[in-house]
């Protein structure tokens, strides 16, 4: 979920870095830190660029924003609508909410700021989201899979297993992950000892980039860093694996005129799941090497994704296409009787 650019300064003293990462050796240098901020690089340093950047991301952003709300209020005032799949897809459009919310907003401000900062609990907050979300989206994902297993392979049975306690547990559950997965990285990260290098060569705080401007040896944490996020991401990408490949395997066995309506519905559920581990996957085949496409990753996480779900969803599902246009023909005529 976070990219590893290398920062541009990473100058720490000898005898610091000789010292290792244990958690004495954390506690012993964290009196030492004196960043009280960090400096942010962004994604570029052209002021003419940055001018342009600031619209696009303006516009993206507030599309991502609006469009998963829609999808949201939708859900909420459609009762053809409430049922387990769209209850998952809400709580999705949420955390896209969330996801593009924790630094995009920051970010098209910093576009037309010269000096661009963070406070150090800022920084922190911006690490604990990251994780947060991403990690939430994950499970949510497989909850979604999981969904969709259901109704394909066990119709008959999925009102009774899929009810609403059930799908309450799966988004309390993809959370819960979300969180102790976040927690897990913030736990130790906020101990660091910070004692001269600040800057950060993102336009947030990504948390491998701040673990290296630590001053002391921080290649243990990295590598407990880079499994914590790469155990998570593997698992979910294997459960959605198998499931997507079983419901496949099922939808081409069957010969029902719904066969094409759940081959829909399915396209869209994997077209997000590429969309999300696809960057993934690139980030963990190579854990301690910095490409330039990092920092799109970043973008890609934080502002494509929540832009791209909602079109997904509502493009490919006539119902919830249907949903919005009464909730727009319902508004617009209200507006006109008055």
């Amino acid at each position: 979920m976070s990219s590893k650019n290398k920062p541009l300064n990473a100058d720490k003293t000898t005898d610091i870095t000789n010292n290792s990462s244990s958690p004495d050796s954390i506690k012993e240098w964290s009196n030492k830190s004196v960043v009280t901020e960090f400096i942010l690089l962004g994604l570029s340093s052209s002021q003419e660029l940055q001018l342009f950047l600031f619209f696009i991301f303006s516009v993206f952003y507030g599309a991502a924003v609006l469009g998963n709300i829609l999808i949201i209020l939708t859900v909420i005032t459609d009762s053809r609508l409430h049922s387990p799949m769209y209850f998952l897809l809400s709580n999705l459009s949420f955390i896209d909410v969330c996801q593009a919310t924790f630094a995009t907003p920051k970010m098209i401000a910093d576009f037309l700021s010269s000096h661009k900062t963070i406070s150090f609990q800022g920084c922190m907050s911006q690490i604990f989201f990251l994780h947060v979300f991403g990690g939430s989206e994950m499970v949510l994902l497989v909850a979604m899979a999981y969904d969709r297993y259901i109704a394909i392979c066990k119709p008959l049975h999925y009102m009774t297993i899929m009810s609403r306690k059930v799908c309450a547990v799966l988004v309390g559950l993809s959370w819960a992950i979300g969180i102790l997965h976040s927690a897990s990285h913030l736990v130790f990260t906020v101990n660091l000892p910070f004692c001269g290098p600040n800057k950060v060569d993102n336009f947030f705080c990504d948390l491998p980039l701040v673990i290296k401007l630590a001053c002391l040896d921080t290649y243990i944490l990295e590598i407990l860093v880079l499994t914590n996020s790469g155990l998570l991401s593997l698992i979910c990408f294997l459960l959605l694996l198998i499931s997507y490949t079983i419901i496949l395997a099922t939808v081409h066995r069957q010969a029902s005129g719904g066969t094409s309506k759940a081959l829909s519905t399915l396209s869209a559920h994997v077209t997000v799941v590429i969309l999300f581990f696809g960057p993934l996957i690139f980030i963990y085949i190579w854990p301690f090497e910095s490409f330039p496409i990092d920092k799109f990753i970043s973008v890609f996480f934080t502002v494509f994704t929540p832009f791209l779900n909602p079109m997904i969803y509502t493009l490919r599902n006539k119902d919830v296409k249907e949903a919005m246009r009464k909730l727009r023909n319902r508004h617009v005529g209200s507006k006109l009787d008055f």
